[in-house]
């Protein structure tokens, strides 16, 4: 979403925060599923291990470049890092997006 369709800078520096957030989840639960460690992880990746803990615990931000290589290491398309939280089915997303609209329809 470009952030042109925020109201202002604060909207966007959280949506981006929520993405960031997103990430990391996704990238711990992925490289759990998979039985790999951290220090696994980054050997394929090509980093420090310090990188992979920094990313996973919100300390250090991933370049492009390592959103590929993480996501390849992964065995996933890179969308799936942003998508959504990937430890919630398909189900509880429907759940919590009914409440939320639910919730926004009682304001209008």
């Amino acid at each position: 979403m470009s952030k042109y369709f925020y109201s202002n800078i604060l909207d966007y520096i959280e949506a981006m925060d929520n993405y960031l957030d997103t990430f990391r989840m996704n990238m711990k639960y992925y490289r759990e599923a998979l039985g790999i460690s951290q220090t696994q992880l980054s050997i394929i990746c090509d980093c420090g291990t310090g990188t992979i803990g920094g990313i996973e615990s919100g300390k250090a931000k991933p370049s492009f470049d390592m959103i590929i290589k993480i996501s390849e290491a992964l065995k996933i398309n890179p969308a799936d890092l942003f998508f959504r939280d990937a430890s919630k089915s398909k189900q509880d997303i429907r759940e919590c997006l009914r409440k939320d609209f639910d919730l926004i329809l009682a304001k209008i």
